[in-house]
């Protein structure tokens, strides 16, 4: 029995008696019958109408009670506000609150307190190891109470008895939570995941390893590791077992070299992949044997080699048919002109695409490029319609670091870009007459000198062209060589 304070020996309360309650109401109870026993006998030792005790809610500043006596009957599902309420002060100042009398008028927006004609309160926090706050206990009488010292002493013993509990309650369902994720953890494992005693028992196995072995968590009581291995993969087993003691903590784990060859109750055989880890809990030695079926393994590759030929198989034979993935039709002269395609995209042929604005020329020069032995180098568009005079035959040769005003660093041209590939000059028509003869140079013998440079440079490139304009009129009118 704890040691009774010297002031509580005072003539009044029987502290004892009071004492003993706690002990003999509480003693053999868990939980919420625990917290019903403890505000059952707080009312009956100090005598008031109503004790609660409760959980505190943080996010909401509220108040859960875990256990409400009152006037003889037991309240059910009561949680309530802290603001306004005489349980504000104990939650928000951490201490022990006792209001003799008058408490509806200090407390006028507390509609509970008329409810049960209050008049005195008393009500004392419970707090963890850390002070952080878990709830309250309180008492209510629709008599004043007076202060007295028995009273606040053996109320503070309840609490801490409450709080006690409250802290054991959270613990066990620390727990309970964990063990909770480490079994879905384990239910959700792709490995197979045994659990061993230190005589390589199994106590525990996963559903992974209920289905690689062919066997119930049922049928796995009782047997041990050594049925499901052959005569040399036991004594390699036992070896590793003993060798982990030996390690560190922290350390205890080992990756079997060259696996495991498992044996299952059917006679099946397989090939897998294991580590091998060692713990202790309760003072117990126990492994941990995870599986890996390197069939499964060697059968999935296989499964996505087989898939990935046969997409790359599919791919091919779908560019063979129809390689204009972004042209759509089905028409007579749309058909003409992919045959078109697929018959000149084979050679090194430098191609004019004639169209109006609008009508698909750039995809029609994609889709040679495409089917092209050029196709894994660049096509590189020039819009020539789109370029300053000025800058033409730098945007295409490139320049040298000080060729012309503004030249602050080399550059390279379009057509350097497009070595080994292809360049599509889309609008050639725009082209000036200048930039036409040395791009003819280029089409002959495929050579150029950048601007500002006397160094030639050679390049390998397909020319791809496109224009809106009726080039024929335009050679004749000499505006096109």
């Amino acid at each position: 029995m704890p040691k009774v304070p010297k002031e509580l020996s005072l003539p009044g309360l029987d502290v004892n008696a009071a004492l003993r309650s706690i002990l003999e109401g509480t003693a053999t109870e868990t939980g919420e019958r625990f917290f019903q026993a403890l505000v059952r006998n707080l009312a009956k030792v100090l005598n008031t109408e109503g004790a609660w005790v409760t959980e505190y809610i943080e996010e909401s500043r509220k108040l859960r009670a875990l256990a409400f006596w009152m006037r003889d009957q037991w309240i059910e599902d009561f949680e309530y506000l802290i603001e306004g309420t005489p349980c504000a002060r104990v939650i928000e100042e951490a201490c022990l609150v006792h209001i003799p009398e008058n408490i509806v008028q200090l407390y006028p927006e507390d509609s509970d307190l008329t409810k049960f004609d209050a008049v005195s309160y008393m009500g004392a926090p419970l707090m963890d190891m850390d002070n952080r706050i878990l709830g309250n206990l309180a008492v209510l009488d629709s008599h004043p109470m007076p202060a007295n010292i028995r009273y606040q002493a053996i109320f503070q013993i309840f609490a801490a008895r409450a709080s006690a509990e409250h802290q054991r309650l959270r613990a066990e369902m620390k727990v309970r939570e964990r063990e909770e994720k480490v079994t879905r953890l384990l239910d959700s494992a792709m490995d197979a995941i045994i659990e061993l005693d230190e005589n390589l028992k199994i106590t525990r196995v996963n559903p992974a390893a209920e289905k690689v072995l062919h066997f119930t968590s049922d049928q796995f009581q009782a047997k041990t590791l050594f049925q499901f291995l052959t005569a040399v993969e036991r004594d390699k087993v036992s070896s590793l077992a003993k060798s982990l003691k030996a390690r560190p903590k922290g350390e205890q784990y080992i990756w079997i070299p060259d696996g495991l060859k498992i044996v299952c109750p059917d006679g099946t055989t397989f090939p897998a992949e294991a580590t091998l880890s060692r713990f202790e809990m309760q003072r117990k030695t126990l492994y941990t044997l995870i599986l890996r079926n390197v069939n499964d393994l060697l059968e999935a590759q296989e499964k996505i080699r087989s898939l990935t030929m046969e997409t790359e198989y599919l791919k091919e034979e779908l560019k063979s048919l129809h390689s204009f993935d972004q042209i759509v039709g089905q028409s007579e002269p749309l058909l003409r002109v992919l045959r078109d395609v697929s018959e000149v995209a084979q050679t090194d042929a430098t191609v004019l695409i004639i169209g109006e604005t609008g009508s698909g020329k750039e995809l029609i020069a994609r889709s040679i490029h495409q089917a092209s032995r050029r196709r894994d180098k660049p096509l590189i568009n020039v819009n020539c319609a789109a370029i300053p005079v000025t800058l033409i035959e730098s945007e295409f040769f490139g320049h040298e670091k000080g060729a012309f005003t503004g030249a602050v660093a080399r550059r390279e041209g379009r057509l350097s870009l497009a070595d080994g590939g292809t360049i599509f000059l889309d609008e050639i028509g725009e082209l000036p007459l200048e930039v036409q003869a040395k791009l003819l140079r280029v089409l002959q013998e495929g050579e150029f000198e950048s601007v500002g440079s006397s160094k030639t440079q050679r390049v390998d490139i397909r020319v791809l062209a496109a224009t809106n304009h009726n080039l024929k009129q335009a050679i004749a009118k000499k505006n096109f060589p």
